[in-house]
């Protein structure tokens, strides 16, 4: 072994004079010099020559360095020279290393250089200092993705050097960024890389978690307990309340320190094949009755030489207490992953803080599609009494109408602007038609209210089925609706989610406004709380229920446009709302617009909130959600915010 040492130093004494020149020497030159071990290069060995070529100083070193990566670098057999190739004919176009024609040769005649894996990751990491600064913008950026893709020591160096000259804003941040996430990693000082991870106090971003993370990964091992622990240690580990003991000998076992365990099964297997005149290593049979006992006899087999070392219970009890158990960090240097520990704790404390917030939103944003959902019927079941189970089908007609006019008018913005009215009018129409025809000969008579409208709901499903087919429908939306507010790598909400939580809005103000500003909202309000009294004063209640469930139902068809534009259009995209409206107006407290926000904000946070603690069946979440909504029920029947006053009773 000291000859192969001493022989390897002699080798790396000759070899580095060439390296030690290289800052001067030309492309040609380092090639020349070194060409047996750029003929049969490893990753082992072509180190020193890939990073002369880098250091070279030669404008010609990132063009040599690529066409060798891509097999476009050979060798004539004839004089050694290098030249850059490519395959023309039967043979190769020459070009020198300086960048001149040199005419064409037989592939007979050139080595065609063919770096492996390990080579060509030697050369992009080496090309890497040469794209940080290329005057395309692209490249540089695709530059720094491939080192934040796989970031490594060698990278350091090269972007900072390429920090002073970057003249476009958005790179040098991320240059700066980028360099200060490598620092933190790979720096050899030590102080330079807790600065580097104080920088960072506050920011949640991926990319700066994928870089602590691997300085806190630790290894359980075990030693002797007399042994002074070395290293960085994490914790120290407790058998029997960390982790259990069969676990920690599991570690012992896995280190050399103990034999295997020994089972149940082959104790009694050993024990058996060693049976001598009824005795098993002097003790008989018959006193082999406990598993002491057994332990006993092994060890005596164990220390004769009949079985194999093997672990039995007492043995592995002994086992364990004569060990400490630690967690060690893979970075050594304890004050790094002090500032590190530190800072991912901020991290997860500010994370849960933005999950949090992200879950508000959600929840806000789910509540403001059963609201919008819900508006129609808060009118139609909560002003009127009549139980409509058609109302998720006016939510499928007003998508529907959103659907047929993008037919006629591609531009989406102003079909969007154009769907909202028309489906208020279609719908509102369907409406009023329905309330004709159905309803006004079922008030007060809810069940056979109940079983009319659900029939009409599977009639208009099937109208839908027959005119626009089963298969989900588009709605799209316009270009300015794309994409999402994002604060951080956390906290976003789409532009959709906004637009409808907007439409709700405008929707809880105009109803205000109409119930309350309006010779309509007055009627309405009349003819809610007392009919007959409504009626004497020159109002007259069948045009009123018939507006209330037109106004109803030309609401459900708008808030059919906004779902449908991140909902599937189908012919039971209402069935999918129905039971949702029909709790948030019964939980909210039925006739009472604020009830109906209250109980959407309730289903909505309570839906969601569920799903945080089961994100993988939704199906749960709502199953749990209406079984606690019935609970609700029981101890407030009249929701929320009660109504009051006569109709209260009614």
């Amino acid at each position: 072994m000291r000859l192969i040492a001493a022989a390897l130093f002699a080798a790396l004494l000759l070899f580095m004079p060439h390296l030690g020149h290289a800052q001067g020497q030309t492309v040609t030159q380092i090639l020349s010099e070194n060409r047996a071990l750029v003929e049969k290069a490893s990753r082992t060995t072509i180190g020193p020559v890939i990073e002369a070529l880098a250091s070279s100083g030669d404008p010609q070193a990132a063009i040599v360095l690529a066409a060798w990566a891509e097999k476009g670098l050979g060798i004539r057999k004839a004089d050694g020279v290098f030249f850059l190739i490519e395959v023309e004919g039967n043979g190769y176009k020459l070009m020198s290393l300086e960048g001149q024609a040199a005419g064409n040769a037989p592939k007979a005649e050139i080595v065609e250089l063919k770096p492996n894996a390990g080579v060509r990751g030697l050369i992009a990491t080496a090309l890497v200092q040469f794209q940080l600064s290329d005057p395309d913008q692209l490249k540089r950026e695709a530059a720094l993705v491939s080192i934040a893709r796989d970031p490594s020591a060698e990278h350091l160096t090269p972007l900072r050097a390429s920090i002073e000259g970057e003249t476009d804003p958005a790179i040098l941040a991320q240059k700066t960024r980028l360099e200060r996430l490598l620092t933190l990693r790979f720096d050899p000082d030590s102080a330079a890389r807790v600065a580097a991870i104080e920088s960072f106090s506050g920011d949640l971003g991926l990319d700066l978690r994928a870089a602590i993370n691997p300085l806190l990964v630790t290894t359980r091992t075990a030693i002797p307990a007399q042994m002074q622990a070395n290293g960085n240690i994490a914790a120290e580990i407790r058998p029997g309340r960390d982790i259990s003991v069969e676990d920690a000998y599991a570690i012992l076992s896995a280190q050399g320190l103990a034999p295997a365990r020994l089972t149940r099964a082959e104790l009694k297997s050993a024990l058996a094949a060693n049976i001598v005149d009824g005795k098993v290593a002097g003790i008989p049979v018959a006193e082999l009755n406990t598993p002491a006992a057994r332990d006993r006899a092994y060890s005596a087999l164990e220390a004769a030489g009949s079985v194999p070392a093997a672990a039995t219970d007492d043995e592995v009890a002994a086992a364990v207490a004569a060990h400490r158990f630690l967690d060690t960090y893979a970075e050594a240097d304890s004050a790094v992953t002090s500032a590190a520990t530190g800072l991912l704790k901020g991290i997860e404390v500010k994370l849960g803080a933005m999950q949090t917030a992200d879950l508000v939103l959600d929840a806000l944003s789910l509540a403001s599609i059963y609201f919008l959902a819900a508006i129609g019927l808060a009118i139609t079941f909560g002003v009127m009494r009549v139980i409509n189970m058609a109302h998720g089908e006016f939510i499928m007609m007003g998508a529907y109408t959103g659907y047929v006019v993008q037919l006629f008018v591609p531009n989406y913005t102003v079909s969007l602007i154009l769907a909202l009215p028309l489906a208020f009018a279609v719908t509102f129409a369907a409406g009023v038609l329905m309330e004709r025809l159905v309803i006004r000969h079922l008030y007060k008579r809810p069940l056979e209210t109940l079983l009319a409208t659900f029939g009409i709901s599977i009639a208009l499903q099937q109208m839908a089925k027959n005119i626009f087919g089963t298969q989900a429908r588009p709605l799209t939306s316009p270009a300015w609706l794309d994409g999402a507010l994002t604060f951080n790598d956390v906290v976003s909400i789409s532009y959709i989610r906004i637009a409808i939580f907007v439409l709700a809005l405008v929707f809880l103000l105009f109803f205000l406004w109409l119930m309350r500003r309006t010779r309509l909202g007055l009627e309405v309000r009349a003819v809610t709380q007392n009919p007959s009294m409504a009626a004497s004063m020159g109002i007259n209640p069948d045009r009123i229920n018939m507006l209330t469930f037109g106004l109803g139902s030309g609401i459900a068809g708008i808030a059919g446009v906004a779902i449908g534009l991140f909902a599937k259009v189908t012919s039971e995209l209402g069935s999918d709302y129905i039971v949702q409206s029909f709790m948030t107006v019964v939980v909210g407290g039925v006739g009472n617009i604020w009830g109906t926000l209250a109980g959407a904000l309730m289903i909505g946070t309570l839906q969601k909130g569920i799903e945080w603690f089961n994100p993988s069946n939704t199906l749960a979440a709502q199953t749990y959600m209406i079984l606690f909504i019935i609970l609700f029920i029981q101890f407030r029947p009249r929701g929320i915010i009660a109504l009051k006053g006569r109709a209260a009773g009614d």
